[in-house]
């Protein structure tokens, strides 16, 4: 069985006063395996946003089913949203989302505090993440004090303290500079390769040429899919630029591999 699976997803909005309905999801379909590294690209009023905000329990879909590990989590009722997020999903965020009132170390303890375990058990799960993200001298200060790479490498610590089953990143690279994309970008990589399972949303070719699969959504669909295989980082992103090149034109089907090797 999948990690995740997604099956007959729509989503339909209606407008101000029962007006005019938009369907933003249309009839998405596809599966995540325990240990992948998921990019999904597409442009804006794709569905992208739509699609994570239900992936993160956040939204309910009108149609569809999204299963995780065996959970039907597109049903939970709204009481219960907010302990299943922070039991099985890890959330990383374009803006880093950190509170200025706390030190780094406490913002990244909340998720555990919220949960209700003690200070050594938060400690010990802290410590051997501050280290692999190089951030063990920084968890004193605060996120005024550190920069904006910083800050977003406290914001995964924060995430991957939790021991979530995925970890949603939303345009995680959005807000840094070329030098610290790269280093988040290896640093999710690392993590990928000790098994963490990543999802992550992204209009970033960059970003996306670091996954092992880029799935492409277009009109509320997911419309294309890519596999690295063998590739290159610079090989997959090539793929990926030509893909988004047939994607923006006015072709149906696109005239390029799915696996680049």
């Amino acid at each position: 069985m999948s990690l995740l699976e997604v099956t007959g997803i729509k989503k339909i909005y209606k407008t101000r006063f029962g007006g005019q309905a938009v369907e933003a999801l249309k009839n998405v379909n596809f599966t995540v395996e325990k240990g992948e590294y998921v990019a999904i690209m597409g442009e804006s009023g794709s569905g992208k946003t739509t699609l994570l905000n239900i992936l993160a329990a956040l939204d309910k879909p009108t149609e569809g089913t999204v299963i995780l590990d065996g959970m039907n989590f597109s049903k939970i009722k709204e009481s219960d949203a907010a302990t299943f997020r922070r039991d099985n999903l890890g959330f990383v965020f374009q803006e880093f989302n950190l509170l200025d009132t706390f030190s780094i170390e406490d913002n990244i303890y909340l998720p555990l505090v919220l949960a209700g375990k003690n200070y050594k058990e938060m400690h010990e799960r802290l410590m051997p993440i501050a280290s692999r993200l190089g951030i063990a001298d920084l968890l004193k200060k605060y996120p005024y004090e550190v920069s904006g790479g910083q800050k977003q490498r406290a914001a995964v610590a924060r995430a991957l303290i939790t021991k979530p089953r995925i970890l949603l990143a939303d345009e995680p690279t959005g807000a840094l500079d070329s030098k610290a994309t790269d280093e988040l970008l290896r640093l999710l990589s690392q993590e990928n390769a000790g098994g963490q399972t990543i999802l992550m949303v992204t209009h970033s070719v960059r970003a996306a040429s670091h996954a092992g699969r880029v799935l492409f959504i277009k009109d509320g669909e997911v419309f294309h899919q890519l596999y690295r295989g063998e590739a290159s980082n610079d090989r997959f992103y090539q793929t990926i630029t030509d893909t988004l090149t047939v994607l923006q034109g006015n072709s149906t089907t696109p005239s390029i591999p799915a696996r680049a090797v």
